[in-house]
């Protein structure tokens, strides 16, 4: 990682702010742009920080549940309280009542169950479902955190992500299937990056199937997923390419108006 000085970070932002305050939040986002636990001189070395600096950085964040220290490798991880500060987040920006009108929408039109799925460290989260009106139909539990190896909602997200992230993802997903080739799933993730989509069908034999798609804030980054997901026996080819194209048009829909919400809060 490349670091600015002080003053282009200023220049940059177009505000100021203390040096030492700059250090914590640099820490910070080290931290939330890694895909393993980090140690004094790594993170030194990466923002040109004395170990001393960094090691008093660490205590602060660590008093504060922040981070945690890892005794049986002197390392550090995200701690709940960063977790917490991330649901938060999710929360202020209120992308459920964003996203609810085209969601509803996305489930009418395909009569299938469509879920809003977003980022969360390296796992996802189920944030908002609207259920088919069909008798046979998928559900899912808000809240639990899911891994982003498995599942069309998980690998969309996924094959947006920094490479380190994937190659942890591949390596979780070993520890689970030993059988997986991973060459295989990388030239999948691949093509999913291409066509904007990504399809489960039956994959962890329950019989459920989905079709999802991301959707990115305004710099481009991954935020999450949309899913329109029902029974395996009506994900068949027969209209399939309609029903890719409305969730796709769906996340570009929630992709834009998270846009817009950026551009007028400037």
């Amino acid at each position: 990682m490349s670091m600015t000085s002080k003053a282009e970070r200023t220049r940059l932002s177009g505000y100021g702010g203390t040096e030492s305050a700059d250090r914590v939040a640099d820490v910070l986002l080290l931290f939330a742009q890694a895909d393993r636990p980090l140690g004094v001189t790594e993170i030194a070395r990466t923002l040109s920080l004395s170990k001393a600096v960094v090691h008093r950085i660490l205590q602060s964040l660590t008093s504060r549940s922040l981070v945690l220290a890892l005794a049986e490798n002197s390392t550090y991880a995200l701690g709940p309280a960063a977790a917490t500060l991330s649901m938060k987040a999710w929360s202020q920006l209120d992308l459920r009542s964003l996203a609810a009108p085209i969601l509803r929408k996305l489930r009418d039109d395909t009569r299938e169950t469509t879920t809003l799925s977003v980022l969360v460290g390296h796992q996802r989260i189920y944030l908002d479902q609207f259920e088919s009106p069909q008798e046979v139909k998928m559900v899912v539990d808000l809240g639990p955190r899911l891994p982003l190896h498995s599942g069309a909602s998980s690998r969309v997200i996924l094959a947006h992500l920094p490479q380190a992230v994937i190659d942890h993802a591949v390596e979780q997903l070993l520890e689970v299937d030993p059988d997986v080739d991973a060459e295989d799933y990388l030239r999948r993730l691949a093509e999913i990056r291409r066509s904007g989509y990504a399809v489960s069908l039956n994959e962890r034999g329950t019989g459920a199937a989905s079709i999802a798609a991301p959707f990115f804030d305004a710099a481009g980054n991954v935020l999450g997923s949309i899913s329109s997901s029902g029974p395996v026996f009506r994900y068949g080819e027969e209209g399939h390419e309609d029903h890719v194209r409305l969730v796709i048009s769906a996340a570009r829909a929630i992709t834009a108006q998270l846009g817009s919400r950026a551009g007028a809060t400037r």
